[in-house]
């Protein structure tokens, strides 16, 4: 198996987050066009005025800084290891599919029980992809 495949799956997740990065000035610009909120209230972050739809893009953008870290870096390790599989690939591009399915929940109609749901699924695959790169070790 090509080992440089696995770093397709990654190149897609960092585009999803750069796609949901511009987002985030999108959805500020039109609230401050409505006079929802202004320039100050995001000098220290977002301020309690800042409404829950404008903070969505952010929040969602954080998620996918943070977790999914340990994807790119299992990835990484894999490929370095030369421990690419089919198994591994399918897996990650698994964890991709979850992922966007999160974003797209959070961003859309934001059902708490449905995003958890996702959000655990993508955790028990990246756990999984974790696991597969363990056993490699041994």
């Amino acid at each position: 198996m090509d080992q440089t495949a696995i770093f397709l799956p990654m190149c897609a997740l960092a585009a999803w987050t750069f796609a949901v990065l511009l987002l985030i000035p999108v959805a500020r610009f039109r609230a401050a066009f409505r006079g929802s909120v202004n320039a100050g209230d995001f000098r220290f972050g977002e301020s309690a005025r800042v409404p829950g739809a404008v903070s969505l893009p952010n929040r969602n953008f954080m998620n996918l800084l943070e977790l999914p870290m340990l994807f790119y870096v299992v990835c990484v390790a894999l490929y370095i290891t030369l421990g690419v599989d089919a198994a591994a690939l399918a897996l990650a591009w698994l964890y991709f599919a979850l992922r966007v399915a999160h974003s797209l929940v959070h961003l859309t109609y934001n059902n708490v029980l449905h995003r958890l749901g996702v959000y655990a699924a993508s955790g028990v695959v990246l756990a999984l992809l974790w696991l597969r790169f363990a056993a490699g070790l041994f």
